[in-house]
């Protein structure tokens, strides 16, 4: 593998956490092998691994840009990595309400459910 899809993975696995990355691992087929690879390189190796910025305002940016865009799948894995990046709950709910603001009160209305329970389920106090 590349250096950049190493650098990918280690950081993966220090923001998502190892029980993560394993069951991603676990049901790789190759058919979206080439996927994982992808963003295993290019959204991890590249522009997680870079360190301009934060892995904490990273944790901010993705979380505001998955629910102004819709993605919600992805928030309650991104609410979990928080523990790992810095981004503390009070912060998230900031980021979500710039969203209501800038994309629209129910995308944010929505994440902030998403958070809620994602918050519930980890033990976190809110």
């Amino acid at each position: 593998m590349s250096d950049r899809f190493d650098a990918g993975m280690k950081v993966r696995r220090e923001v998502l956490g190892d029980a993560h990355v394993d069951r991603v691992e676990a049901t790789k087929m190759p058919f979206d092998a080439p996927f994982q690879t992808m963003i295993t390189e290019g959204a991890w190796g590249t522009l997680w691994a870079d360190d301009t910025i934060s892995r904490r305002d990273r944790s901010l940016l993705t979380l505001s840009l998955l629910a102004a865009m819709g993605n919600f799948d992805e928030i309650p894995m991104h609410i979990r990595a928080c523990r790992n990046t810095g981004a503390k709950p009070e912060e998230v709910l900031q980021a979500f309400m710039h969203v209501a603001v800038y994309a629209g009160v129910p995308k944010a209305n929505h994440a902030i459910r998403l958070a809620k329970e994602t918050y519930r389920e980890m033990g976190v106090e809110i």
